[in-house]
């Protein structure tokens, strides 16, 4: 009996010694997680101020609306000015040729990822370094351009969106020569930079030359200085040469200066068909492309992926996903052009 209740004790102290033990353990524990929440707490108080750049080739009041979409975009993930990044904003004004010093600039300030909008801008980026992540926000054609090697697989430090910009033009020659039944000329307003024929501008030329002789079409190519005596010495210059319609080529450039194309169109009596919707909100024409809002908002989702870690190899190349085809008929109207209901019926929306 003695025995028994011997055993017994010996049993009911083991027990105790377990339960003290793990007692501790749950208690180790416990205090382990509370230490790593509190780490994780400081973390994001106290964590690294990311560093973006971003370089335009125009200006800061032509492409705010871009930008607010990029900035919207970051902050709803979680990404705002001041807190955890700050942007580097650098534009070039107009003047390409600035654009690789501003992009040394940019590397030497030691950014964590630079931001381009446009084929002028990424090719002096991807210059200035091969190690600094670069995100497209809206690049016509990045794998002729040679910014990349493919869409699926980028193969070095540039990837985001691409825009279709290059494909697109020949879609809007169609749309003129639709729209203005006579139409035999049409005026292309180009900035020619002295880059590699492999930019954006030397693709477009070559898909355009060939779309108009397609389309039985005359382009006539007008050199073209972005300022108002520039653009007005363009339009003038489309009179001249008896163009039908006119577009510009597309990009940031272009794009900047909107409302005074938008304005000489109008005063020149020229139709004319945009690459941004934008132009349209200025009381231009025709819109018919991608919706750049949009790029800009998901080139913001690139930039989350690779500040926290991704690398721009592993993530491919998307291509734009919204079109719209928008027509004012308050623009028609001001210039006395007729729009053929056919046309009218393809449209996504019509400004009356």
């Amino acid at each position: 009996m003695t025995e028994l209740r011997d055993q017994m004790s010996d049993i009911r102290d083991r027990q105790s010694k377990t339960h003290s033990v793990t007692k501790n353990i749950i208690l180790v524990a416990l205090y382990s997680l509370l230490l790593a929440s509190s780490s994780a707490v400081d973390a994001q108080q106290t964590g690294k101020l990311f560093r973006i750049g971003f370089l335009d080739a125009s200006t800061a009041s032509g492409s705010a609306v871009l930008v607010d979409a990029l900035r919207q975009e970051l902050s709803k993930l979680g990404w705002i000015e001041g807190k955890n990044i700050t942007i580097e904003y650098r534009f070039a004004e107009q003047k390409l040729e600035r654009l690789h010093e501003l992009a040394a600039e940019l590397f030497r300030l030691k950014v964590d990822l630079i931001v381009v909008p446009g084929v002028f801008p990424a090719l002096a980026a991807k210059k200035a370094t091969t190690n600094i992540p670069i995100v497209l926000a809206n690049a016509p054609d990045p794998v002729g351009a040679g910014l990349v090697a493919s869409l699926a697989r980028p193969g070095g430090n540039i990837t985001g969106l691409a825009s279709l910009g290059i494909e697109l033009n020949t879609k809007r020659l169609e749309i003129l020569k639709d729209a203005i039944p006579k139409l035999s000329r049409v005026g292309l307003l180009a900035a020619r930079a002295r880059l590699e024929a492999n930019t954006g501008l030397g693709l477009q030329l070559k898909e355009l030359r060939a779309a108009a002789l397609a389309l039985k079409l005359k382009l006539e190519e007008i050199e073209t200085q972005l300022d108002i005596n520039g653009l007005e010495s363009a339009f003038q210059t489309a009179k001249q040469k008896q163009v039908g319609a006119i577009m510009t080529a597309t990009g940031s450039p272009f794009f900047a200066e909107r409302k005074r194309i938008v304005e000489f169109a109008g005063k020149y009596r020229l139709p004319a068909i945009y690459f941004q919707k934008e132009f349209v909100d200025e009381g231009g024409l025709m819109f018919y492309g991608a919706d750049s809002v949009d790029l800009y908002r998901r080139a913001a989702v690139y930039v989350d992926k690779i500040l926290k870690g991704a690398k721009p190899d592993d993530l491919p190349v998307q291509q734009a996903t919204k079109f719209e085809f928008i027509i004012n008929l308050k623009a028609a109207k001001q210039i006395g052009l007729p729009i053929p209901s056919r046309v009218l019926e393809r449209a996504n929306k019509v400004i009356k």
